[in-house]
């Protein structure tokens, strides 16, 4: 896998997770996780693509010279 794009999917799950952190802190995921003990749907998938996102361009940097 190529270094840039490693690198910009290392960024973009780094976006990703911040967004996740921001959807669960907002006023409304804060309602709908005390009415159903769970955070919205939005927060859970923008963390669960974020954390990919990372691993994934983690390990195409870390695994970028090796043949």
């Amino acid at each position: 896998m190529n270094k840039i794009i490693s690198l910009a999917l290392l960024a973009a799950g780094v976006i990703l997770l911040y967004f996740g952190y921001q959807e669960k802190q907002s006023v409304g995921s804060q309602v709908s996780e005390a009415i159903t003990n769970q955070p919205t749907d939005n927060a859970i998938w923008f963390i669960i693509a974020g954390v990919v996102a990372v691993i994934i361009g983690a390990g195409g940097l870390f695994f970028a010279g090796r043949k």
